[in-house]
Parts: C-alpha cells; structure tokens; sequence
C-alpha cells in the first residue's frame, strides 16, 4: 500500500493478473489520475484528464477501465440518485464531505469506530458495510451563494 490507502502501479498490476486482466495504458493513466487526484471525480472528468495522455481514449473505455477498477478491489463507486457516479482510489476506511450544491466529494482521514455500526441493530436487515458522510456546502459554491445574493439584494433596491 501507498499513501492514502491503495496499492502503487505495481501492485494495481499484481491484482488485475489476479482477475486474468493486464494493465493497458489506457487503464494505467486512469488508475494513475485516480492516485492524483484528492477529489472523486466523474467518468467524463477522468476521460477529460487522460485524454491528453492517451488521446485515443474513449469514454467507453474509461468507464470500462473505472468499472474493472472498482471490481477488482482498486477503487469505489458512488452513486448519488440521479447524479453522475464518482470514482475513489481510497478503498481504506475512511469518511466524506460532500457538497450538496455542487456534488464534490472530499475524503476525511476520520470514521466512527466499525464497533459503533455494529451495536446498530435493524430489524430484518443485515448491515454488510456503511460508509460515513457529511453534507453541506464547499467554500467555492458558498461563496458563490453569497456573491449571488449581493447581486439579488443590488437588483431589488
């Protein structure tokens, strides 16, 4: 392990011959800018990142390469309703801020204790796994808002 909790090229390499895969260079330079970056980016905002790396990446394969990752243990999906699902590296356990405004999601090197998940106790349910996160606004879209209700008070007068 390197980090922040994933395995280095190498040993993204050992686990996809694991699962009869290789490693292409069109799934290196998506594992490579997920290993970069600190945010959990879109399908489409890591095809703009490789492509100037592999210009003959597609989209489809970009997802294919983030779906492979993802089942192979080198990196998670997450879904939000009808948004776009977004991709982490970080597959250790760790929790979220997600801004509700503008749908970025940063880690947070903390998480409740997985014994206080376990005294939760749901009638017919199995709890298999949780994931922590906390909801708000960033700084970007906060200032955002605040800028535009200057203007909307500027307007009213």
């Amino acid at each position: 392990m390197q980090g922040r909790g994933f395995p280095d090229r190498e040993g993204a390499r050992t686990r996809l011959e694991g699962r009869g895969q290789r490693l292409t260079p069109q799934r290196e330079a998506v594992y490579d800018y997920l290993r970069r970056v600190h945010d959990h980016p879109t399908a489409e905002e890591v095809y703009l990142a490789v492509k100037p790396r592999v210009p003959r990446v597609g989209l489809a394969t970009v997802y294919k390469a983030l779906e492979l990752l993802v089942a192979c243990g080198l990196a998670s999906k997450f879904t939000y309703g009808d948004a776009a699902s977004r991709y982490d590296i970080r597959t250790d356990l760790h929790s979220h801020a997600r801004c509700l405004h503008c749908g970025r999601v940063k880690d947070l090197d903390m998480a409740p204790d997985p014994r206080w998940v376990a005294r939760i106790k749901i009638p017919s349910f199995h709890v298999m796994d949780f994931r922590f996160e906390l909801l708000g606004q960033c700084a970007a879209c906060r200032t955002r808002s605040r800028h535009v209700k200057r203007e909307t008070k500027g307007e009213r007068k």
